[in-house]
């Protein structure tokens, strides 16, 4: 446990420190978020604050890397180094969009080829622990990948909309993955807890936390798609990684694994982005646009418009997403019967805060005041 959190605090360290050079570098090269009718900071906002987070996170990686009790994980083919080269590729292909502004098939074409570079390098969805399903075929193993890594990059990508937003909840759904991978690390091979997926994640928390005062509101620099993409590999490859490499048949976890758990856990830690994710294209396509076309429907602008502020609309999606992400992650070490009706309360509690978080009701058009943050 230990080591994990030194990968945390170093990245967070390191991205902390590593912002404003990106910021200065933003400015330099004209990566700015410009004022538009639709957005709602006042000035133009630097947005290459991706770069410091994958420095944060190779930097932290790097150093763990040296450490004796992750020598295994690190090892040639474990999956850390692929995970790492397909973030930087994701990285750049935001770095690019964040300064040229690409159109959205460039951009996705760019996407596809970080995820195939990920795959190529190892971390591929082998199995499919459901039933004892077994992905057979390479082409269909890559496939499946690709399309998984895109989704997931897209969806935080998605909900990057006001300062501080998808930094906190990739934060909070990180964190709770760490959780989710330490422990079944522990339970699937007892006296050795070094994890590929924890290691990757560690470092995916720590460069949250160092951005995080950085961005959050007022904001003084944003991620860009440079990091909002990034993270949503690395949370996608250590999905991955935990689903489609270990076996939860060979585990002892709580008071047995359903199977379907380590499908179950990656989808509940990001559930807000992925919800966000799917009715924004259901809702574009709908309108006969492309899935990529900014608009004001993600759910941040429906909290805006029912009167929360900026700040409480953030919070009150941070709340949401550990409500989410915890409670699932609690069923795999707590017998369902405790922690159903602790959930259920968290929920009505959630609820409640949410309602009375309220200042009043905002306009109704759709066209409220859009950021990315």
């Amino acid at each position: 446990m230990r080591v994990y959190l030194l990968i945390m605090v170093l990245a967070a360290v390191f991205t902390y420190v590593l912002v404003p050079p990106a910021r200065r570098l933003a400015l330099l090269v004209g990566a700015m978020t410009q004022v538009r009718d639709r957005d709602v900071h006042k000035v133009p906002i630097p947005r290459l604050g991706g770069l410091a987070m994958y420095g944060g996170f190779v930097a932290a990686l790097g150093i763990a890397s040296q450490i004796p009790y992750l020598a295994r994980v690190f090892a040639a083919g474990a999956g850390v180094w692929g995970v790492v080269i397909g973030a930087g590729v994701m990285c750049l292909v935001g770095v690019i969009d964040d300064i040229w502004e690409l159109d959205w098939y460039t951009k996705l074409a760019g996407e596809i080829l970080a995820a195939g570079i990920m795959a190529w390098q190892g971390v591929q969805l082998i199995t499919v622990p459901l039933m004892g399903l077994t992905v057979g075929s390479t082409r269909l193993t890559l496939f499946l990948t690709v399309i998984i890594v895109v989704i997931v990059a897209n969806a935080v990508n998605f909900v990057d909309g006001l300062d501080g937003l998808a930094t906190g909840i990739v934060g909070i759904a990180g964190m709770s993955f760490f959780v989710y991978s330490y422990y079944l690390a522990r339970n699937s091979s007892p006296g050795d807890y070094a994890s590929v997926a924890s290691a990757v994640v560690s470092g995916l928390v720590g460069i949250c936390v160092g951005f995080l005062p950085h961005n959050f509101h007022p904001a003084r620099i944003f991620m860009g798609d440079s990091g909002a993409l990034m993270l949503g590999t690395v949370m996608a490859g250590a999905g991955i990684l935990v689903t489609g490499q270990i076996d939860p048949e060979n585990a002892t976890v709580g008071y047995a694994i359903p199977p379907i758990l380590p499908i179950l856990v990656p989808i509940a830690v990001l559930f807000l982005p992925l919800l966000d994710f799917a009715w924004a294209v259901l809702r574009r396509l709908a309108r006969g646009q492309s899935p990529f076309h900014a608009d004001a429907g993600h759910l941040h602008h429906r909290l805006l418009r029912k009167g929360h502020s900026h700040a409480g609309a953030v919070l009150v999606e941070y709340m949401w997403a550990a409500i989410f992400s915890f409670s699932c992650v609690a069923l795999v070490m707590v017998r369902p019967r405790y922690v159903l009706p602790i959930t259920a309360i968290a929920i009505l509690v959630g609820i409640a805060v949410t309602v009375r978080l309220l200042h009043g009701n905002g306009p109704d058009a759709d066209d409220v005041p859009k950021q990315d943050g």
